[in-house]
């Protein structure tokens, strides 16, 4: 599948949680939609931003998770 989420603390440092990387996704609006259901229980866990990668190419991001002020 060749659409990860990467995750990253603040400032881009790798997250050194139990999962560096989500599963993978076989289109770019599944990702995405993914990261919408998901995106507080990540933020919960300590994950601060995501990159999203097709393949090994950044599509875009970082994208924080964090709530708008």
């Amino acid at each position: 599948m060749p659409w990860t989420w990467q995750y990253q603390k603040q400032g881009g440092a790798a997250f050194d949680g139990a999962t560096a990387a989500s599963q993978g996704f076989p289109t770019r609006a599944d990702a995405e939609s993914w990261i919408g259901e998901t995106w507080r229980e990540l933020l919960d866990t300590g994950v601060d931003q995501v990159v999203l990668l097709e393949d090994d190419h950044v599509v875009y991001g970082p994208m924080s998770l964090h709530p708008a002020d």
